[in-house]
C-alpha cells in the first residue's frame, strides 16, 4: 500500500469512528406515543424493573405474604397467581388482622370470573367475608404486579415536579384512572429516583374503603429471575406533600418467591 492510500485509509477510519453510534437505548427505543413526560418516566421505570410481558413469560408465581400491623398482629398467607387473566389465590394459616374471629384455614380465590372464599374447606357466602376476599384478591395481585401494570390502558399521567427527599432527587408523577362518572378511583403519586429510575416511595389512596387521604409507601427491591420486585414494603398515613402523619408503620414482606410453577387454572376454582 502506498503512502497516499494509507493516509486515506487512516482518515476514513477516523471519520467513521467519530460518527455518533446508536446507543442501546436508542436502538431499543419504543414505538410508544407518550402522553407527557410523566408517562415517559413511568415507561422507563417499567423497563428497569421488568414489564408485564416478563411476568406473562413466567406464567405464574407462588410466594409467602406477611402483613404485620404496628401492634404486631400478623396475616401470613401463601399467595398464588397466574398472570394471564390475573387469577389469584391465597391460603391464610394465620389471620390475626383479617377475620380473626374465624379460626382455622381461610382460602380466597379469583378464577378469572368469580371470587370465592372457604373456611376450613367449606364455602362461605357471608357478605363481609366476601367483600374482604374481593378486596384482598384484587389488591394483593395488583401490589405484586403494580409497577408493570402502570402501563395498562386507561391511565392518566401528570408530571408534578422534582423534589429532593433524604438526599435523593426525585421526579414526582401522579397517576389516575379513567372511570365512569361517580365511580371511585385510587390515585398514585410516584417518587421516581432520577439516578436509578426506580420508585423508592409513593403515595396512594384506598377508595374501596372510602379512604381519600393518602398513605406513604416505602419500598426496597429484590431481583428474582431478572425481575426487580419490591419485596420489602412499609406504609403509614401521610399528606399529599409526602410528610408522614405518624410512625405507625405497617410492614409487608414477600418471601420465597418462585415463578413458573406449572399452576393449573383449576387450582383457582371454588
Amino acid at each position: 500500500m502506498n503512502l497516499k492510500n494509507l493516509v486515506l485509509l487512516i482518515i476514513g477510519t477516523l471519520f467513521f469512528s467519530c460518527q455518533e453510534q446508536p446507543t442501546e437505548e436508542t436502538q431499543s427505543a419504543p414505538n410508544v406515543e407518550f402522553q407527557n413526560k410523566g408517562h415517559e418516566l413511568v415507561y422507563k421505570m417499567t423497563q428497569k424493573v421488568g414489564d408485564y410481558q416478563k411476568l406473562l413469560d413466567k406464567k405464574d408465581v407462588v410466594y409467602t405474604y406477611t402483613y404485620t400491623t404496628p401492634d404486631s398482629k400478623a396475616d401470613i398467607s401463601i399467595e398464588k397467581y397466574i398472570f394471564d387473566g390475573e387469577l389469584s389465590y391465597a391460603a391464610y394459616q394465620q389471620h390475626e388482622r383479617t377475620l380473626p374471629e374465624m379460626e382455622g384455614l381461610i382460602e380466597q380465590g379469583y378464577d378469572g370470573h368469580t371470587y370465592w372464599c372457604k373456611h376450613n374447606g367449606k364455602s362461605v357466602e357471608d357478605k363481609e367475608v366476601m367483600n374482604r376476599a374481593i378486596f384482598s384478591r384484587g389488591t394483593n395481585f395488583y401490589w405484586f404486579a403494580m409497577f408493570q401494570k402502570l402501563l395498562d390502558p386507561g391511565l392518566n399521567y401528570e408530571y408534578i415536579k422534582q423534589e429532593t427527599v433524604d438526599g435523593h432527587l426525585y421526579d414526582i408523577v401522579k397517576i389516575s384512572f379513567n372511570t365512569n362518572e361517580g365511580e371511585a378511583s385510587d390515585i398514585y403519586q410516584l417518587y421516581i429516583n432520577q439516578k436509578t429510575s426506580l420508585v423508592d416511595q409513593f403515595l396512594f389512596t384506598v377508595d374501596y374503603f372510602n379512604v381519600s387521604e393518602p398513605f406513604l409507601m416505602k419500598v426496597e427491591y429484590e431481583e428474582v429471575e431478572g425481575v426487580l420486585i419490591p419485596t420489602k414494603r412499609a406504609y403509614t398515613k401521610a399528606n399529599w406533600e409526602g410528610e408522614t402523619l405518624n410512625e405507625n408503620w405497617i410492614q409487608v414482606r414477600w418471601t420465597d418467591i418462585k415463578f413458573n410453577n406449572g399452576l393449573s387454572k383449576k387450582a383457582f376454582e371454588l
